[in-house]
């Protein structure tokens, strides 16, 4: 990984924008799975401007890499004020581009993050999405990402968090 690549990343794990659960959301996006690790939910909040949807607001929640998170967080900085049609036409490498050119193998962190926002507006706009999500999540599930980890591990099978401390600086 190259040292701008690293040095954007840590900048943008040091400070997320847009983390954590929307009370208020008009839409929730979630994609990943329990069984990889790699999960990712967006919620999206809408308003009408000249009789478009534009996206209002937009958070996450991530359980994946630092690249991921990073992606997330400035993808939800971009697409604010965006209608849904400008949204939903970016791409994942589009979403991160402040980032700076991604190795390949963290490229599937910038499609989680596009696959999150495509679930979310296909979700508002009452299309079914298709093999983005675990068939037993609902897109307008008001659980947690953890919750839904957690969830996983019932009957001693699955996934289990267990939530570390925070650092003392």
């Amino acid at each position: 990984m190259s040292d701008a690549f690293q040095q954007k990343v840590e900048e943008a794990i040091r400070n997320p924008k847009n983390l954590g659960k929307m009370e208020d959301a008009d839409s929730v996006g979630t994609v990943g799975g329990a069984g990889c690790g790699d999960m990712l939910r967006m919620w999206l909040k809408f308003r009408d401007q000249d009789g478009k949807k534009v996206i209002d607001k937009a958070s996450f929640q991530s359980f994946g890499c630092e690249t991921a998170i990073a992606a997330a967080s400035l993808a939800t900085e971009l697409i604010r004020g965006k209608t849904t049609e400008e949204a939903m036409s970016m791409s994942g490498a589009e979403l991160a581009a402040d980032l700076g050119p991604l190795p390949p193998t963290k490229i599937h962190c910038t499609t989680m993050v596009e696959d999150a926002l495509r679930t979310a507006i296909e979700s508002h706009q009452g299309k079914a999405c298709e093999n983005l999500e675990p068939k037993s999540q609902s897109t307008r599930s008001s659980n947690s990402l953890l919750d839904n980890m957690n969830a996983s591990t019932k009957g001693g099978k699955g996934l289990k968090v267990v939530l570390l401390p925070p650092e003392e600086s």
